[in-house]
């Protein structure tokens, strides 16, 4: 796979939720303590104010245009951004897939959404760098989200036989579309994993060590991958990643370690050895280092948030 999918195929998206929001006259609703929650929404009708926490200006938002949040930063919806919102909790039951939540007598604003959670250490790793609202603003791209968020709903309300399996396809269709329009857009200037996946010579140093993990890679063979010296190549690859090659590589065999240790049933030292560790020592101090605690604490402290 490309380094995108890889990423986001760690992600494993599930607690599925795809509603309605039919809206009347002037509003204000404030959506608090969203972690772990990927949004995504259709304008159908109507428009709106969109504003992010820590992001400096809001977004105005018309029919037919599409918005991702994939950080769970709490976000406000509104109307006017002047009216003192209400809580997310007073206007929405709880979740109901597939219905419509009708606030002010409805008929001005509509918008269709579906969310999804996403747990675990790396999930959180993965997702505080994603930039914390991704517009769709392309009428092609738009009926393509949009298609995604309504069968999503069909899905979810009609509960045929395999709608969680489709809807955890829909779900990470959907991220992938919008963080695929994001990178084509072009973004110079921005740090971070996601963001270097739009630098060509760099994204190739990425696919490389994604490709092949438990390779020894070293500096001058990621170099020779982007086509560069191996001082503008580490320069570079900080500038554009935020963090040395040799420290992406730790992170990202860390990373898939954590999705092993819960996922799969090899012995410890069998995933050292999958990741390029000759002992299972040295694998897990490098784990620990990285992820905060030991291997076994991590595989016990995750089979306990599933259970």
């Amino acid at each position: 796979m490309d380094p995108l999918s890889d990423v986001l195929s760690l992600l494993k998206p599930q607690s599925y939720v795809s509603a309605g929001f039919d809206a009347g006259g002037s509003w204000a609703i404030q959506f608090d303590d969203q972690n772990g929650r990927i949004k995504c929404y259709a304008v159908i009708s109507g428009q709106c104010w969109l504003a992010v926490e820590g992001v400096e200006e809001p977004v105005r938002l018309v029919a037919g245009e599409c918005f991702v949040l994939p950080t769970g930063r709490p976000f406000r919806l509104a109307s006017d951004l002047d009216l003192e919102p209400v809580l997310a909790g007073t206007v929405f039951p709880p979740a109901r897939t597939g219905g419509v939540v009708t606030h002010n007598g409805g008929g001005d604003f509509f918008l269709v959404g579906s969310r999804f959670a996403v747990s675990g250490r790396h999930a959180e790793m993965l997702l505080r760098t994603l930039p914390p609202i991704i517009l769709i603003r392309r009428e092609a791209e738009q009926a393509a989200l949009r298609w995604s968020v309504e069968r999503m709903m069909t899905e979810l309300r009609e509960a045929q036989p395999g709608a969680s399996l489709v809807a955890q396809h829909l779900a990470h269709m959907m991220l992938v579309q919008a963080l695929r329009l994001h990178l084509a857009e072009g973004l110079k200037g921005r740090v971070g994993w996601f963001f270097a996946l739009g630098d060509k010579q760099i994204s190739k140093a990425i696919g490389a060590m994604h490709a092949d993990p438990a390779h020894r890679w070293t500096l001058q063979e990621l170099a020779d991958q982007s086509g560069m010296s191996r001082s503008t190549f580490a320069q570079r690859f900080r500038e554009t990643v935020g963090e040395t090659p040799m420290g992406y590589l730790t992170r990202w065999r860390m990373l898939l370690a954590g999705d092993r240790l819960v996922n799969s049933r090899d012995a410890l030292v069998e995933t050292a050895a999958s990741l390029g560790y000759e002992s299972e020592s040295a694998f897990s101090t490098a784990f620990k280092r990285v992820m905060g605690i030991s291997p076994r604490q991590y595989g016990r402290r995750q089979a306990e948030l599933t259970t």
